[in-house]
């Protein structure tokens, strides 16, 4: 919950991105996050860059960071593991296409890709939760959006993503992705949550900003 970008093979960006919050990679050096033009701090802790608001870490920063990203990783892969294991409520829901529909909260699972080609609503509460479930890749066409109405807040968007997350140009999601593979933003692709990927993260003039809490 610290970051709103982890992962475990490095993060990338085309200048310039606009992220809010902290990012870090982990067990990879600092050599790993590329195209932010960090700035090392004094203390040796964390980095600084114009496109983050917010601190880079990377396991080879000085203490207390590396063991702080050890754990963060761990929890990283606990909570994929534990998204992965909910029962779903939905299964193949449009045969992997949802584009135009609107979502009620619970847990929806699909045994193939899942393409998001037009616009989807996520109507519920602030307490509501949704998880996502995809046992291949995750797919938002261009210029499309996920909208959250009736209260709903991204942080109890969950989307567990087996294969590569990819949003298209200026694409917007919601929610918080957890991604077993790599997590791609196509140029000025968005999102409102957090970008945690087992391997990498690729920015392009992209725009991430951590849910409130």
């Amino acid at each position: 919950g610290k970051y709103v970008i982890l992962a475990q093979s490095g993060i990338s960006t085309v200048p310039a991105s606009a992220v809010t919050g902290d990012i870090g990679v982990s067990p990879i050096a600092a050599t790993a996050i590329t195209g932010f033009s960090l700035i090392l701090d004094s203390t040796n802790v964390f980095s600084t860059s114009t496109q983050v608001v917010g601190h880079a870490y990377a396991a080879d920063y000085a203490l207390p960071t590396p063991s702080n990203l050890t754990t963060a990783i761990s929890d990283m892969q606990t909570a994929f593991t534990d998204a992965a294991g909910r029962t779903p409520g939905v299964t193949e829901l449009g045969a992997g296409t949802i584009g135009g529909m609107t979502l009620t909260p619970g847990v929806y699972a699909w045994s193939t890709a899942l393409l998001i080609p037009t616009n989807v609503t996520l109507m519920g509460s602030a307490t509501d939760v949704w998880i996502f479930q995809v046992a291949q890749t995750l797919t938002m066409s261009s210029a499309t959006t996920v909208f959250l109405t009736g209260g709903a807040v991204a942080k109890n968007v969950f989307w567990q993503v087996s294969g590569l997350v990819e949003l298209g140009t200026t694409a917007h999601l919601e929610g918080i992705v957890l991604g077993q593979t790599s997590i791609a933003l196509q140029t000025g692709a968005s999102i409102s949550g957090r970008l945690l990927a087992q391997t990498a993260v690729t920015l392009d003039s992209s725009a991430v900003v951590e849910p409130a809490l």
